[in-house]
Parts: C-alpha cells; sequence; structure tokens
C-alpha cells in the first residue's frame, strides 16, 4: 500500500482519536512534502475555514489551528511565521501565509471544509427616520419607549469617529452585563474614546497589510492604524444605526434638523476590517466576525459586499455568508448591505437566506437648485453645493463647442482632458452623460482643470447627490435639452448658479434607487432578494470631519450602505422589544409588515433606465414599516437546523455540512429550498404545478383567526389550505400549505403576487414570485 493510500485509508475513519488523526496528518505531509519543497510560487493569504468549533476551549483551537499549519510547513517555527488569524470563538478556522501549492495541500487535510483565497470586498457607499414613521416624541409608542435599550448593535466597517456629538453617551445605561468586548488601542485611539454608546471597538489589518504593503504608511493613505474612521463611512453608518441625538445637525446649512440614529439608546460595538482604498478582505472580515461573536452583541450590520455575486456560499468562498451563519446560529440578526449595481437584473449580492438584506429608496426630501438663464428662464435641478454659487451671470457654453479633439465625443460629458482651457475658462460647462462610466464628480474636475467655474450635468435618472469643487448642479436631459437650445439660440448665452434649498414633502417618494442591487439572487432564486427596503438616497449623519481642528462632521452619502443600518437600528428596536426573537423572527416581522404604497398613494416605482412599478425583486417585501414590525401578529420562524436542510437541498453532501456546523447531518431526507420557512415565496421553474408548505407562530393575540388573502400572480392559479387559522391557549403554532397551478406552455419571465393573512387587525404578508417553465431542456424545443 503506497503514502497515499495508506493516508486515505486511515484518515477515512470515523471518531478516529487524536492519535490517529496526528498520524493521518502526519502521513498527507509525507504525501505531499515534495509538492512543498518544490513550492516556489508567491504567497498569498488563505482562510482555512473548518466549520463550527469542536469545542469551548479557544486556547485549545487555536493551538489545533498551529498543529494543522506546523504539520503542513514542518516546524512550529514556519507555522508561527505563517498564520496571521485564529478564528476560534464562532468558529473554527485561521488565515495563513500560503503558496497554491500549500493551499491545495491544506484543503485535503480530514476536517478542512474550504480554503479561501483572500478578497477584497467592497463598502457599499435626520429626515429619513421621520420619513419612516419612527417619531421620537410620542412616548407611547413601543418602539420609542425603549429605544433600543440594552441591545448591542456591532458594526462592521470602516471605524469611528469617536469625537462626534452623534456618539455622546449622554442618558445611556449602563454597559449591558453580557458584553465581553474591548475598546482595542492604536493610532489614535485609546481607550478614552469608548463610553457607554461605544462600550467597545476593534480594528483588523493583517488581511489588507499582505494584500498592500503600503498600508503602515499612514502618510500616503489617509487612514488611522485604529478604529479611527480614516474615510467616514462607518462614522456614517453607525450614527444612523443608533447614534444618540444631536440638534440642528446639517450639512453646510442643507437638511438641516434633529439627528439621530434609530435605535439612539443602543450600545454600539466597532469592528474595523474595512480601510481607505484598500476594501475589506475576507481574512478581515472573518476575524471580525468571530471577534463579534465573542464579545456579544446582538444585531451586526454590514454595509460591505463582494464585488460580483457569488453562485456558491461554500464552495465559492463568500465569507460574509460564512460568518454570518455561525452568528445567526448564535442568535444574531446580521443585516447587510443590497450591494450598488442595480439597476440591472441580478446584481444582488448578499443573498444567503440566513440574512436580511436591504435595498436602497429615496425619502421625500430634496434640495432643488434654480439655474437662470440670460432669457430670465429659469430652470430646476439639485445640487448640495451650498456657498460655491459667488459669480452671478457669467457665459455659459456646451461642452462640445470647447472639445481639444473634434475627431470623438469625449468631450460631450466632460472626460478628463477634453476640454479647451482657453474656450472653458470662467464659465459654466454644460456636459450630457452618454454612460455610467462619467459621473458628475469626475465632469467637475475636467471643468476645473479647464478653468470653468461651474457644471451643468444632464443624465438620465440617477439617485445620490455629490459635491464638487466647483458649483455643480444635475439636471434630465429635457432641461438639459432646454439649456442647450437656449445657447445655441443666443448671441452671449449667460447664466446663474443659485444655491440649493432644502424642501420637504413635495416629492412622491420613496422609489427605488436607480443602484439598488437587483435581484433575484443568481446563487438560490428560490430565495427571494431583496428581502427589505429603506432609506439610502442623500441620507445625512456624522462624518469624519474636513480637518483635525473639528471634533463633528456631518455629510449627505448615498448607498445601499446608508439603507442597511437604518434596518439595523430597527432590528435593535425589536429585539429590545421581543429579546427572545429569533434572527428569523425579527426578520419576517419586517418584510411581512413592509409597504407597498408611496406617499402618493400609488405603488413604490423603481428608478432606472426607464421608471416602473417596484416589484419584490426591487424591494422584497417592501418599504420598512417600523411601527407594524413591532406588532407583526404572525412570524415564519426558521431555525440553524432549517437552514442545514436548506444547505442539503443545494446538493450539498452531508460531510461537508457536518464540517460546517461541527454537528452529524444526514442530508438523506430529501427537502426542496422552496420550503425553507421563509417570508416569502419564490418559485424559479413552476412545471404546471407545485405545493410550498409554510409554518406561522402567533406572536399577537392568544385567541385570534386568520384568514388568506389571496393576489396569484398573472396566468397562474394559486389556492391555500387551509383558508382559516385558529390559534387558541394550546395552539400558536400551525402550518398551511400554497399550491400554485398553470396551463402556460411557453417559457416565460417572472411574475408577482402575494399572500396575506389578516385577523382584521394584523396584515401578514408575503410576497410571491413564480417563473413558468414552459419546457424542461432546449431538447423539447
Amino acid at each position: 500500500m503506497d503514502s497515499k493510500k495508506r493516508r486515505d485509508w486511515i484518515c477515512a475513519r470515523k471518531n478516529y482519536s487524536l492519535v490517529v488523526l496526528a498520524l493521518c496528518l502526519l502521513l498527507h505531509y509525507l504525501h505531499v512534502s515534495i509538492i512543498l519543497v518544490e513550492a516556489t510560487s508567491e504567497v498569498n493569504v488563505h482562510i482555512v475555514y473548518l466549520g463550527g468549533k469542536k469545542n469551548d476551549d479557544p486556547a485549545s483551537t487555536k493551538k489545533f489551528h498551529h498543529q494543522i499549519l506546523t504539520t503542513l510547513l514542518g516546524s512550529k517555527e514556519a507555522a508561527y511565521r505563517s498564520i496571521i488569524y485564529s478564528y476560534k470563538h464562532g468558529f473554527s478556522g485561521f488565515a495563513a501565509r500560503l503558496t497554491e501549492s500549500q493551499a491545495e495541500a491544506i484543503a485535503e487535510f480530514p476536517g478542512v471544509v474550504q480554503v479561501i483565497r483572500n478578497r477584497i470586498h467592497k463598502l457599499h457607499t435626520t429626515r429619513s427616520w421621520d420619513f419612516i414613521g419612527i417619531h421620537q416624541h410620542l412616548s407611547g409608542n413601543l418602539l420609542t419607549k425603549s429605544m433600543g435599550k440594552g441591545t448591542i448593535i456591532g458594526l462592521i466597517d470602516s471605524g469611528v469617529w469617536p469625537e462626534s456629538e452623534s456618539f455622546n453617551d449622554e442618558g445611556m445605561d449602563p454597559i449591558p452585563t453580557h458584553w465581553k468586548g474591548i475598546c482595542q488601542q492604536g493610532e489614535h485611539f485609546n481607550s478614552t474614546n469608548c463610553n457607554r454608546k461605544i462600550i467597545g471597538a476593534r480594528w483588523f489589518r493583517k488581511g489588507a497589510i499582505e494584500h498592500f504593503k503600503n498600508l503602515n504608511d499612514t502618510n500616503t493613505v489617509v487612514e488611522f492604524l485604529s478604529p479611527r474612521d480614516g474615510i467616514g463611512h462607518g462614522t456614517h453608518t453607525a450614527s444612523t444605526a443608533a447614534g444618540y441625538f444631536v440638534k440642528r445637525a446639517n450639512y453646510r446649512g442643507l437638511a438641516s434638523g434633529l439627528a439621530r440614529g434609530g435605535a439612539p439608546l443602543a450600545q454600539l460595538a466597532i469592528y474595523k476590517a474595512c480601510w481607505a482604498f484598500e476594501g475589506c478582505t475576507d481574512a478581515d472580515l472573518l476575524k471580525a466576525f468571530d471577534k463579534a461573536i465573542h464579545d456579544g452583541v446582538d444585531i451586526l450590520s454590514l454595509s460591505v459586499g463582494n464585488v460580483t455575486p457569488l453562485f456558491s456560499y461554500v464552495d465559492q468562498r463568500d465569507s460574509i455568508a460564512i460568518g454570518s451563519f455561525h452568528a445567526t446560529a448564535k442568535g444574531i440578526t446580521v443585516v447587510c448591505s443590497a450591494g450598488n449595481d442595480g439597476p440591472i437584473s441580478q446584481t444582488i449580492v448578499n443573498t444567503a437566506p440566513w440574512l436580511i438584506t436591504v435595498a436602497a429608496t429615496t425619502i421625500d426630501r430634496a434640495f432643488p437648485t434654480a439655474i437662470t438663464l440670460g432669457n430670465n428662464h429659469t430652470l430646476w435641478g439639485q445640487s448640495i453645493d451650498i456657498g460655491k454659487h459667488k459669480h452671478g451671470f457669467v457665459g455659459i457654453i456646451y461642452s462640445e463647442r470647447i472639445a481639444l479633439d473634434r475627431t470623438n465625443d469625449s468631450a460631450k460629458d466632460c472626460q478628463p482632458g477634453s476640454l479647451n482651457a482657453t474656450l472653458a475658462s470662467g464659465k459654466i460647462v454644460l456636459c450630457f452623460s452618454k454612460s455610467d462610466q462619467q459621473d458628475i464628480e469626475s465632469a467637475s474636475n475636467t471643468v476645473q482643470e479647464a478653468g470653468g467655474v461651474g457644471l451643468i450635468f444632464a443624465q438620465f435618472p440617477n439617485d445620490g447627490l455629490a459635491s464638487c469643487d466647483i458649483p455643480c448642479i444635475r439636471v434630465g436631459y429635457e432641461v438639459g435639452t432646454q439649456i442647450l437650445s437656449y445657447i445655441r439660440k443666443a448671441r452671449f448665452p449667460i447664466a446663474k448658479l443659485s444655491d440649493p434649498k432644502t424642501v420637504i414633502g413635495k416629492w412622491v417618494s420613496p422609489r427605488v434607487a436607480s443602484f439598488s442591487g437587483r435581484g433575484p439572487s443568481s446563487m438560490t432564486p428560490e430565495v427571494l432578494k431583496p428581502d427589505i427596503a429603506a432609506p439610502g438616497v442623500d441620507i445625512i449623519a456624522a462624518f469624519r470631519p474636513r480637518d483635525t481642528k473639528h471634533s463633528n462632521g456631518y455629510a449627505l452619502l448615498s448607498g445601499t450602505s446608508m439603507a442597511c443600518p437604518h434596518v439595523a437600528g430597527i432590528a435593535a428596536l425589536i429585539k429590545s422589544a421581543h429579546p427572545n426573537w429569533s434572527p428569523s423572527a425579527i426578520k419576517s416581522a419586517l418584510v411581512t409588515t413592509a409597504s407597498q404604497t408611496g406617499t402618493d398613494g400609488t405603488s413604490i416605482s423603481a428608478e432606472g433606465l426607464t421608471r416602473k412599478e417596484a416589484d419584490p425583486f426591487d424591494i422584497g417585501g417592501g418599504h420598512v414599516d417600523p411601527n407594524k414590525a413591532i406588532d407583526p401578529g404572525l412570524i415564519f420562524d426558521a431555525s440553524t437546523d432549517d437552514y442545514i436542510q436548506f444547505l442539503c437541498s443545494l446538493g450539498y453532501s452531508s460531510a461537508s455540512i457536518t464540517r460546517l456546523t461541527k454537528t452529524n447531518i444526514n442530508c438523506i431526507t430529501k427537502t426542496h429550498g422552496v420550503n425553507l420557512n421563509l417570508p416569502s415565496i419564490t418559485i424559479p421553474n413552476l412545471k404546471r404545478t407545485a405545493t410550498v408548505t409554510r409554518t406561522v407562530t402567533n406572536v399577537g393575540h392568544i385567541n385570534s383567526k386568520y384568514k388568506a388573502l389571496v393576489h396569484a400572480p398573472p396566468g397562474i392559479k394559486m389556492t391555500v389550505e387551509p383558508q382559516t387559522l385558529s390559534f387558541n391557549i394550546t395552539t400558536q403554532i400551525l402550518p398551511f400549505k400554497i399550491t400554485f397551478f398553470t396551463t402556460q406552455k411557453l417559457h416565460g419571465d417572472y411574475k408577482f403576487g402575494s399572500l396575506t393573512w389578516t385577523d382584521g387587525e394584523h396584515l401578514v404578508r408575503s410576497p410571491v414570485a413564480i417563473r413558468v417553465i414552459g419546457f424542461e431542456s432546449y431538447n423539447d424545443v
């Protein structure tokens, strides 16, 4: 028997002792040693993921990690030089510097679930709380009674600016007794920067250091080697979720009002795993998850996602799905952003069913800015550049008229270096966007470099305003065309740009933001994503100040990054009111009570290349309604075992899931992914008929009766059995079945409907998405 066969025979044994395990590892090392000696490939960080913990002793777990590396590399010294993180609290694994051949070798070791190459993830970059119905002055409301007291929201982001007034601990309760975290010191950050609001802070950079060696050089990168926020993103999301009350907060006079987070009396735990320019690496993110689970957070908020959608939770190395799985198993609600790659279909990220994935919408606030032409005609755009419009009437010119190179159209949207400085100097320049490759900020830089004093940027509907160094105003193509018409007709065209104003309640809202990532999920289409939508356009919150002389700064930012902490804050409010609710119960309450109606009484619309009525792939259950979510009536609950069986339905083997969870799993029982007890129903391949099961738990009145209200997708028959659910003191959990039937023989697109249970007081609505498959394969065509 050769060494490989001997190794395979020993390692295949079940219930092996530590001696047998050591022998197995030794034989494995002997088999691959030649490969390791000869390897000369580049060393990179890899995450060796071992799944759930075998025991609750972190020291033993860490020792085991070193033993594995020692076996692979041949010495303890090499193992200590290689390892950068040991994951030993929420799950088991480690991050280490390995060559590709070493990574391939260790992937074959017993107990290794997956070896993950360290990759980069990106951040998804006041009035909003009033807009969604959280009015802190209404003392009788269950939400505002607690304001998040007793809950801890963990933020995995770019850190925090602790001096901001939003993190004042006046009126905060003592630190919860279940907190086990620390206030880690570092550059311009010490223990005094934590208080009863920011109760803990940690930072993780080893994964980023391996990718970007110059991260240590803080002279070239605007960054701090500490929990202090170098870019402002984490400060903004943290204050959105749980910032304390700040009067007269504003951005340069705009959007002035009372700033606060959704759960202003909840405490914050900061986990800095994202860095300026470098983003967030898998190794650092998983360490942040590991520590957050250990520290005792109740909610985790991640405005972070993959650069592109993945196609498998484990096999394609989705570190956020892996970390959040273990967090959810410990009762932590994990909220993630949906990504900013919309409005194209299937751009949604963070699609694991145990996550709450949040889309972004507008609120009813705008910043109209007057453009007065030389013919006394006033047109309107939007801007957040205030105090810069001081030139009065000046010349205005169309960018193509001052192109340096007339042989291409790069000047049309003011691409870098495309404008003639002699002709642009001292003028306002009108540019037309011709693709999503050029934005208003880049165009303003081009105009400024050419000597221009202002920019009017015409583009298709695109949400979120940006500040420029010169006055820049965004307009639609219609207004842009009117301005161009004036320029061409006038002998000496002139214009004046006014300061923007803050206007509330004059625009129909919410609308799904143009950038918000859209479903369906390409990985698991039977899981509806996003789950919910929340404000994410032009949100004012705390930010890193402009310079170190100021302790406070506020900024208007847009992105699903801003929507995510809104829901995290609401989740904290629900957790505070219902401390025993599971993450899936909180998710269900949010999804089933969400709104599908805008402020004008019509359906919420979705912005994109064309405007349309929003569907579940845009907003999930709908726009978040916290006042209804606190009392949903019924919930769809799901346990870790339910998620495990869901993984079985995706084809993962019993062995791989056993390694993931460290519990014996049997995937022999055939379940279908559509039967996971989610608060939504998606059937991506309906062939004539299908039946889906769900179970609801009564969290409302003990004695209650709910009736089913069916809104079937067009062309599909939908029946529910039973049609009424009766709850009493002994019966609080009931199942039901939904059967879908179609006679359609053509392959179709998704159609949408809903199932609502009502007792006359509550409306428990599940969105429905069905796609008919008229043939089984293209051979049938």
